[in-house]
């Protein structure tokens, strides 16, 4: 019989040496390993180019950061990779800042990760970007630069491009002109809604005007629930039409119709208003359904009729100036809010067929005041009673009971419809 043990034997053995008890020794080295493997300060990353870790700035030079990201391993940041960074971004760093970093290179040459701050920062943006782009958000951005077709804003590290179409500084002008305001946009900050967002391509459009309309809704709003009748705001013109006027009371327009520019007669807007211009204004109206404001100018102003009465007289002379013909007469003012009729048989002896005869739009005229109805807002006016006055005035105003004389003041305000 052989003295050399069987195969089963031997592995009884190995297994009941595997069940003995560890000793001592062994047991201290487990404890010890996982010790270490739980802490961690040792863990260990096996970097990859995509990858964007935290670490911990451990030197700055001039051309370079180094930066400690963990599990004993140094990465470095070259000056081609913080470009992002604003000058003053980039004096502000200091040895122990926490930075988030980008893996280009896991290795060099020397052993060190090769890191960006430009990558992690434009990584971190597009996320948030398309965060932001989901949720509508208006955001804020500055200037950079620009090109032919519109300006450049940086948005932490992302690059983001608004047409010149979409920037209301920039003027639909020549080109030259386009070229210059864009130029003198450069460094400033632009309120700014994201239109269109492509990751793959790189791709980031925004829009000035778009999210200025959205403010100004929101602001216009704010003004609805608090704006009442009868208040009365400063605000500015911001547009003129052929019908009235528009007007900024701080973050909403109201329109300002023709017919509450002035209480004299007024033809355009254009006559007495400018874009621009500082005005005092009176809520007449508030849909708020509609989200309009109706404004006026003139009755934030005393109406000339109603002190008329201390300012005129029957029988008076007055200079007048010619404001609309009619076939029955010619209005004339003689102050701003204050017109009066010189019917067509008032302006001579001989017969007149038609003022035009004898007087045009723009003649400033002598007139004795032959009646006042400051209740009905009429004056009646004399050409021919200038030299020789009889005393014996018209009970009835002339035409006016009869003529179209309110259709005729009154065209104008038929294009209070065509804003609606």
């Amino acid at each position: 019989m052989s003295n050399h043990p069987t195969a089963s034997s031997a592995t009884e053995q190995e297994q009941a040496s595997a069940n003995a008890p560890a000793t001592n020794g062994t047991q201290d080295d487990r404890a010890l390993l996982e010790q270490y493997l739980q802490d961690p300060a040792n863990d260990y990353y096996n970097l990859q180019y995509g990858d964007t870790v935290d670490g911990v700035i451990m030197h700055i030079d001039r051309d370079e950061l180094l930066v400690d990201i963990g599990s004993k391993a140094e990465g470095v940041v070259p000056a081609k990779e913080m470009q992002s960074l604003l000058p003053e971004e980039r004096a502000a760093l200091k040895v122990g800042d926490e930075v988030l970093v980008f893996v280009v290179q896991p290795e060099d040459k020397e052993g060190r990760a090769v890191l960006s701050l430009d990558k992690a920062r434009q990584e971190k943006s597009w996320r948030r970007l398309q965060q932001q782009f989901e949720a509508g958000e208006v955001l804020q951005a500055r200037v950079i630069n620009y090109n032919k077709g519109g300006v450049l804003v940086n948005l932490d590290g992302v690059r983001g491009f608004v047409p010149a179409s979409q920037v209301s500084g920039i003027s639909r002008g020549s080109d030259s002109q386009k070229q210059s305001d864009m130029a003198k946009l450069v460094g400033s900050t632009l309120t700014l809604k994201i239109i269109e967002i492509n990751r793959a391509r790189n791709r980031l459009i925004l829009s000035e005007r778009q999210a200025v309309q959205e403010v100004r809704e929101a602001r216009k709003d704010e003004i609805l629930d608090t704006l009442r009748e009868g208040d009365v705001r400063e605000g500015t013109v911001t547009s003129i039409t052929d019908f009235g006027a528009f007007v900024d009371i701080g973050g909403a327009d109201g329109l300002v119709h023709l017919s509450e520019i002035s209480w004299s007669r007024v033809k355009h807007p254009g006559e007495v208003l400018k874009v621009g211009d500082k005005v005092k204004v009176y809520v007449l109206n508030i849909d708020s359904d509609r989200k309009r404001i109706a404004l006026s100018i003139k009755r934030t102003q005393a109406e000339p009729w109603q002190t008329i009465s201390g300012r005129y007289e029957l029988g008076q002379l007055v200079e007048a100036t010619i404001t609309q013909l009619a076939s029955f007469g010619a209005f004339a003012r003689l102050e701003d809010g204050v017109e009066g009729l010189i019917h067509v048989s008032e302006m001579g002896d001989g017969r007149i067929q038609h003022p035009r005869e004898v007087v045009k739009e723009g003649d400033t005229v002598p007139v004795r005041i032959i009646r006042i109805d400051p209740a009905r807002k009429r004056i009646g006016l004399s050409m021919r009673r200038v030299e020789g006055d009889d005393g014996n005035y018209p009970v009835e105003d002339f035409d006016y009971d009869t003529e179209p004389v309110e259709e005729l003041r009154d065209t104008s305000e038929q294009a209070s419809g065509e804003e609606s």
